[in-house]
């Protein structure tokens, strides 16, 4: 899969993403990440790609005909038209279902946006989603981008080591993640619950079924409603949760 980066700062895209599980992911050509550099596409000679708002008001605006020329080199290169996706706080909210459906594509470009803004026209003519991390206001699209595409790219087939790891975590169906321990056995007079050492897999399973809904009952709630929950599972929440 290739992500195309459309930003002001490409190197701290290649940074935040060079290192880690990402970094291996494109060092085994799993996944490629291309930035480009909105300001090469700017035609005035001090590389501006910004200017003052049309009615006034605080700050600058990122002007339509540098992003535009850098989507038609991204775009020129392409057999089919990729979405686009712009980062911005009026998008829908990034989430693990959307990170599977965007996985699932061959190419994405993101288009990371500053000051206070985009001109609305090169949105309406090349953005087809825009999408938030959250309610809350970041000084540039880059941050959101790294959030997106390391959440994107560890669903894709062999970049975690462990295959397993990408559906059996919070979110899945749902649901939060069970809670995890490791060595040593007895950490400060905590001992790690004795299930897990009993090497009686389907007792672990159903053990971890149950920590796994009563710790979304008791934190995220919200999760519960759009969760597939089976009697077994209603059971459960009625048994721990509800009194």
């Amino acid at each position: 899969m290739k992500f195309n980066i459309m930003t002001l700062f490409p190197d701290m895209i290649k940074q935040g993403l060079g290192s880690s599980i990402i970094g291996k992911a494109q060092e085994k050509n799993l996944i490629e990440i291309d930035t480009i550099n909105i300001r090469d596409y700017a035609y005035n000679k001090h590389k501006q790609v910004d200017d003052y708002p049309y009615g006034g008001g605080a700050g600058m605006v990122m002007q339509p005909e540098p992003i535009y020329e850098a989507y038609k080199a991204v775009a020129s290169k392409l057999n089919n038209k990729p979405r686009v996706i712009y980062l911005t706080p009026q998008g829908k909210t990034f989430n693990q279902e959307m990170a599977m459906e965007l996985s699932k594509e061959e190419e994405l470009i993101f288009l990371c946006g500053h000051y206070e803004g985009i001109d609305e026209r090169v949105i309406d003519m090349i953005v087809t989603d825009e999408v938030s991390i959250g309610d809350y206001i970041l000084t540039g699209g880059e941050l959101a981008v790294m959030v997106m595409v390391d959440a994107i790219s560890r669903l894709i087939p062999d970049v975690l080591s462990n295959g397993v790891s990408a559906t059996t975590e919070s979110f899945d169906d749902n649901l939060l993640e069970y809670p995890q321990y490791t060595r040593p056995a007895v950490f400060m007079d905590k001992k790690v619950p004795d299930i897990l050492l009993s090497g009686h897999h389907k007792n672990i399973d159903q053990w971890r079924r149950e920590q796994s809904l009563i710790r979304t009952y008791n934190k995220r709630p919200d999760l519960l409603e759009k969760a597939e929950l089976s009697e077994k599972d209603k059971k459960i929440l009625d048994k721990y949760c509800k009194s």
